[in-house]
């Protein structure tokens, strides 16, 4: 990976890093390391980073709904940060910065599609938090989780969990659950796309398209959900 490349990456997540070894490694899967033997002169993956990642984004995420959702109970405020940090939603912020196109897989996981896999995603993206706090301290690591993570709480749009709240107000609302069914799919092996659509009862329907099943039903949740609170 060149310093070209580099440089592009930072652009995009909006920090400079003193030490792009760091950036590397947080890009570097397990299988690539594999492949390449790196492994046996120890552990140079992005495991140990995605470790300290998540936990400097659980703290952060913590942190933000502490102070600005005061009037939530314990055990409401534990769901909110699950459903935030969750593994679909991090996936979901990977690919808005595009962080599957750098990622460095081994051949195996290049040809079954693992760029674009949740949780190789999700993974590399809390990884890239580990490799900012340790680069830049605490600042620079809250400011791209606000930036990446958080930015859609701020601006009072549902962008945690769609489908665990959807389920929770059709069982409120219509004594019912939401029903998820794959339109169509498309593409090469390496670039597909899935069509999923979402039906509430015999009246509402949303249709979305994404680049794995998951995706595609978190957005088709959130249309449902925007729909279904116009409707009320």
């Amino acid at each position: 990976m060149n310093e070209e490349t580099l440089r592009l990456i930072e652009e995009k997540i909006g920090y400079r890093f003193g030490d792009l070894s760091l950036l590397v490694l947080a890009l570097t899967h397990s299988s690539y390391a594999h492949e390449s033997g790196r492994t046996k002169r120890g552990t140079v993956c992005n495991e140990r980073l995605e470790f300290l990642g998540d936990a400097v984004l659980e703290l952060m995420t913590s942190e933000y709904l502490y102070e600005h959702h005061g009037e939530m109970a314990e055990g409401r405020l534990s769901k909110l940060r699950a459903s935030i940090v969750c593994e679909p939603s991090l996936a979901i912020c990977a690919r808005d910065i595009g962080l599957g196109e750098y990622l460095r897989l081994g051949r195996g996981e290049e040809m079954t599609g693992g760029r674009e896999r949740d949780s190789i995603l999700s993974d590399a993206f809390e990884a890239v938090i580990g490799a900012i706090y340790l680069d830049g301290g605490a600042e620079p690591a809250r400011e791209f989780v606000g930036r990446f993570v958080l930015s859609n709480l701020r601006n009072d749009q549902l962008f945690v969990d769609a489908k665990t709240v959807l389920q929770e107000l059709c069982q409120q609302r219509f004594k019912s659950e939401p029903v998820y069914t794959l339109v169509k799919e498309e593409g090469p092996a390496h670039a597909k796309e899935f069509t999923m659509s979402c039906t509430v009862g015999d009246e509402f329907v949303e249709t979305a398209t994404g680049r794995s099943k998951k995706s595609a039903e978190q957005i088709c949740a959130q249309q449902m959900l925007k729909r279904l609170r116009e409707t009320e």
